[in-house]
């Protein structure tokens, strides 16, 4: 059957944040392959736009309550569930009232994009793995979508390497045009650091820490690698086919669930 258990780490999905390419993708791609037969749980940020009585999101107690440290400071860990009705799906939501209050996604109504999108990203995939370990959930791949997910394939291939669950785990991560400006924070290196990433997965990001230095990172540590979507930036996409991973171009998920399917069934 190949393998049967993924995980999908999302930075957006519909209908909770508005369609998108990865909005998208992340709401159907779980549902076509959990209707292959695959055994999926579904992960994104609980930003403070999404309204949690129109979509039925509700405290998960039993799962809530750990504290994760960022940066030398205590940040407990909520966690919700929601379920998409016509598709059978569960989506679990991180959510954390110093990270994720504020009525935006990533940046302002400005444009600007928040200064802690750096402590963000580590605290959502932090978030998600502890989830993951309480579940008692042992995922065989895990696909991520978009840039706030990368810092999670680091954590899985350095930290949590020989923990039983994620130590056979297989990381896909997905391509888009998914770019922001400028740089994240300038100490964001030295927290991946305190994290127990090694010095020498962090090369790009020690150099400066944009866009394509993240997805760089990413790229190193990934297993896989597939086009989300042809608008991805030249030196993204020249960089991940000169990688040599396993690699599935830009496809219609809905209309090529096979080459999907054979795609993860090769690992």
């Amino acid at each position: 059957m190949g393998n049967s258990k993924i995980l999908y780490v999302a930075q957006e999905i519909y209908p909770y944040l508005p369609e998108s390419t990865i909005a998208n993708t992340c709401r159907h791609l779980p549902q076509l392959m959990q209707e292959q037969g695959k055994e999926i749980r579904t992960f994104m940020p609980k930003y403070g736009c999404i309204n949690e009585r129109r979509n039925q999101l509700h405290e998960v107690i039993r799962l809530s309550g750990m504290n994760l440290v960022i940066n030398d400071a205590d940040h407990p860990l909520i966690i919700k569930v929601a379920s998409i009705q016509s598709a059978r799906m569960q989506v679990y939501f991180i959510d954390n009232e110093d990270y994720f209050p504020r009525k935006a996604v990533l940046c302002d109504e400005n444009g600007n994009y928040f200064d802690d999108n750096d402590e963000r990203a580590i605290f959502f995939a932090r978030g998600v793995l502890e989830t993951v370990k309480k579940l008692r959930w042992s995922p065989e791949i895990i696909h991520c979508h978009g840039w706030i997910t990368t810092v999670l394939p680091l954590l899985v291939k350095y930290v949590l390497n020989e923990n039983p669950l994620y130590e056979n785990a297989k990381i896909v991560i997905s391509l888009y045009n998914d770019a922001f400006p400028g740089t994240l924070n300038d100490k964001f290196y030295e927290k991946l650091l305190v994290e127990n990433i090694p010095d020498k997965a962090l090369q790009w990001i020690k150099e400066k820490p944009d866009y394509i230095n993240l997805m760089k990172t990413a790229i190193d540590v990934s297993d896989a690698i597939m086009i989300g979507n042809q608008e991805i930036l030249p030196e993204i996409y020249d960089y991940a086919r000169k990688s040599n991973k396993p690699l599935l171009e830009c496809v219609d998920h809905q209309q090529n669930i096979a080459a999907i399917k054979s795609f993860y069934d090769q690992f």
